[in-house]
């Protein structure tokens, strides 16, 4: 049955946009929230008399949302493709209510493992659809901003679960139950999700797909003035044909060995993100604040500064990004990330026991997640977003995210271990040793995107980084 239509718009083209972004980022809000909020849950539910967890099941209770989200992620594409990405987010908004509730009420580690997985796949699925509905359903001009609000709606959502965990880790602190406070909260967006997402239409590229070219028309002239919707589905609907005639990407494809290097580039790019460590901060930074000498009710109050930081440097990246080059941007940021984690590592070592230290630590912290935020993360997704062909697009993207959620899952299991076995100061160098690798590597192998058009990467890719540059290359200013 085809869906019903207001015959009488009475919103602008921008208040609908507006709705429209607002109500399907909540899907990346609750992203965030679910990946910040264990930060400071897992003090209290590690407790011996709630979960009783060891530093293997901390990192298993942490880091399987990460496995669930890369299997997630493979799924909500494929949903989304045959059902709609409307009908594929509110469908997730019933997975990550679901999946919170039963985080709530575990009773044990290993139901908290399974709901925490349920949870990942939801958060998967939202990373592959949010995204993909947003830049169908946007006008070119708009979608750029459009789609990286996802991005800031995650970094909001993790700084929502600091600032929640520290309210209640104050007021309820003696609560041994305070940690499923802190979980259920997750519930509340996700019912939001789930009722806004009835109000909202299907993204107009999926109905011409589907030949509901009328309900693809009146998506368009809530968006668009009359004119120019029908002249987007007149190019929706040739850009179609197109594709239908271009023979689509298989693993076949990795045998060509141009191909074969953009695929292992984008792998590479998606490690880097994830190396540098900046996600044992997000999962474990109350821990290691409390390690560094805060009290359990300090260490969750610093993080909202965190929280706080990783906001602010995402709307600093909004204006790098349009200044500075791809690879000065992915370089630099890990070049800071270095020098960062060796100061963490030597005070650590060296300041332990004294009352400077987790003031030190937090400050590091914060800077850390400075350079990560407003270069490091940003720049990897517009690079994964430039490399491929468009042909190679879907299953390029497809594969990179893969080993993004995978490198992160590792890193997330592994972090409480090396914590708890060699100390922070090791743990520390380690990712500082790592990096110093990954920026080698990035250096000579990263190409530089900016100011060129997508044929242009595609056609130096082809034939070497020396080849004369096609002469059909547009340049563009982003």
């Amino acid at each position: 049955m085809m869906e019903q239509v207001e015959s009488k718009n009475t919103q602008t083209p921008h208040q609908f946009l507006v709705k429209v972004m607002i109500v399907s980022t909540f899907g990346n809000l609750l992203f965030g929230y679910d990946t910040g909020v264990i930060n400071g849950a897992l003090p209290y539910m590690s407790r011996p008399d709630q979960l009783n967890l060891t530093p293997v099941t901390e990192g298993l209770v942490a880091s399987i949302l990460l496995l669930g989200a890369a299997i997630g992620s493979v799924f909500g594409g494929r949903f989304s493709d045959a059902y709609g990405r409307k009908k594929t987010l509110s469908t997730l908004a019933v997975l990550f209510f679901f999946g919170a509730l039963g985080c709530t009420v575990s009773p044990t580690a290993s139901i908290m493992i399974f709901c925490r997985f349920i949870l990942g796949m939801a958060v998967g699925g939202a990373a592959a659809t949010v995204p993909v509905y947003l830049a169908e359903i946007s006008p070119s001009e708009h979608r750029g901003r459009m789609v990286n609000q996802g991005e800031l709606m995650v970094v909001t959502g993790q700084l929502l679960a600091f600032t929640f965990n520290a309210l209640l880790g104050i007021s309820m602190g003696d609560n041994e139950h305070v940690w499923r406070y802190m979980l259920s909260i997750a519930m509340l967006p996700a019912i939001f999700l789930f009722i806004g997402m009835q109000r909202m239409p299907e993204s107009p590229r999926w109905l011409v797909v589907h030949n509901r070219i009328s309900d693809a028309l009146e998506v368009l002239k809530k968006a668009r003035t009359i004119e120019r919707a029908i002249a987007e589905l007149n190019e929706i609907q040739d850009s179609l044909e197109k594709d239908s005639m271009q023979k689509k990407a298989t693993i076949r494809d990795l045998g060509k060995g141009w191909i074969r290097k953009i695929v292992f580039l984008g792998m590479f790019l998606a490690a880097i993100q994830q190396l540098t460590g900046v996600n044992s901060i997000m999962y474990y930074g109350t821990q290691i604040l409390q390690r560094s000498g805060f009290s359990t009710e300090a260490a969750l109050i610093g993080n909202i500064a965190n929280g706080l930081i990783s906001v602010l440097a995402t709307f600093f990246a909004f204006w790098l990004l349009a200044r500075v080059g791809r690879r000065h941007m992915l370089i630099g940021g890990q070049i800071g990330i270095i020098i960062v984690l060796v100061l963490m590592g030597i005070v650590s070592l060296t300041l332990s026991g004294s009352p400077i230290q987790p003031y030190l630590i937090l400050a590091l912290t914060v800077c850390f997640l400075a350079c990560q935020q407003s270069a490091i993360s940003p720049v990897t997704w517009v690079l994964l977003s430039e490399i491929f062909p468009t042909r190679l697009r879907g299953m390029g993207m497809g594969i990179a995210v893969c080993f993004l959620w995978l490198s992160n899952f590792c890193v997330g299991l592994t972090f409480p271990i090396f914590m708890e076995y060699v100390g922070l100061s090791y743990t520390f160098w380690g990712f500082a040793a790592i990096n110093i690798v990954t920026v080698l590597l990035a250096a000579y192998f990263v190409p530089e995107t900016k100011g060129h058009s997508l044929e242009a990467i595609e056609y130096r890719f082809r034939y070497g980084k020396n080849a004369n540059v096609n002469p059909c290359e547009i340049k563009e200013n982003s």
